[in-house]
């Protein structure tokens, strides 16, 4: 299991710079929810798992959403 771990961590670091790399805001609001959602998982295999669910749900889900909704509005104003 400490493998998976690692490898969980590994694409948090991963999705973490691909996000702060990225040219294209959609897929870098993406990568900030993919680390939010490795990051649930690795809450939930420290035995939180109430810290877990609100990091998927707010974290990864809505933080995500408001993010592309932010960005769709931003383009159309600027288009």
């Amino acid at each position: 299991m400490i493998y998976l771990d690692l490898l969980i961590c590994l694409v948090t670091v991963l999705a973490g710079v691909a996000a702060m790399r990225s040219q294209n805001l959609v897929s870098a609001a993406v990568m900030v929810g993919v680390v939010s959602l490795m990051v649930s998982y690795l809450f939930l295999r420290m035995g939180a798992p109430d810290v877990a669910m609100t990091e998927a749900a707010i974290g990864a889900g809505l933080s995500t959403l408001i993010f592309l909704i932010a960005i769709r509005r931003t383009e159309e104003e600027e288009g």
